[in-house]
């Protein structure tokens, strides 16, 4: 999916087909963000005024690149995570065996499915510190950027978190599934903390430079 072009993704999105869904949307959040992030970078880098923090700048534009890449990434592996469970709900469950062997397959498919909103949700926090430094280092000209990547971000882990929810509420393994809605919960919390503070910052900063 992540090779289709826009126009495309959206047009899938809007269909009646389970994927891509609201895990593959967070994902795409995640890449904008992180490409948001990258650009602040490079409109700093080889600006006299910041040559202080070229080297910061330049390992920014790096490692936004690699998480653009693995959030793009992600959007496949959410759609391939969804298709064990899809699978596994039209299982003949008729027999007491039938239901075990449904079971069995339900529980696995679901742990699978809610663990890779959960990667994204990592992924998430991983770019938000991209982003705060952005804001913090970066060319005043793009500042506000990286206000909207903040933003965009904490949709991204929303939306992420809401997908580890859906799956780990029908899993019957509860203290597999407490650990997973544990770990989302304590991601989201820190992603919604920094994103309100860098979106703050950055808003405070427009308006006593107006």
């Amino acid at each position: 999916m992540q090779q289709m072009t826009l126009a495309d993704f959206t047009r899938e999105l809007s269909g009646n087909a389970p994927v891509p869904g609201g895990g593959g949307a967070a994902a795409l959040c995640g890449a904008l963000a992180a490409a948001l992030s990258s650009m602040v970078a490079s409109l700093t880098v080889g600006k006299k005024k910041y040559e202080a923090v070229r080297e910061d700048m330049d390992a920014l534009i790096r490692d936004a690149g690699r998480l653009r890449k693995e959030f793009l990434s992600l959007i496949d592996e959410d759609a391939e995570a969804f298709k064990p469970l899809a699978a596994a709900y039209r299982l003949p469950h008729w027999t007491e065996e039938e239901k075990a062997a449904r079971r069995n397959e339900m529980e696995q498919a679901l742990r699978r499915a809610a663990e890779s909103p959960l990667r994204i949700l990592e992924k998430t926090r991983e770019a938000m510190a991209l982003v705060r430094e952005a804001a913090g280092k970066g060319s005043v000209i793009a500042v506000s950027d990286a206000g909207c990547a903040a933003a965009i971000l904490e949709a991204a882990a929303r939306c992420a978190a809401l997908n580890v929810t859906v799956n780990t509420r029908l899993m019957e393994d509860q203290e597999t599934a407490g650990g997973l809605e544990r770990r989302s919960q304590e991601i989201l919390s820190e992603c919604q903390a920094e994103s309100e503070s860098i979106y703050l910052s950055v808003g405070s900063f427009l308006q006593r430079n107006q």
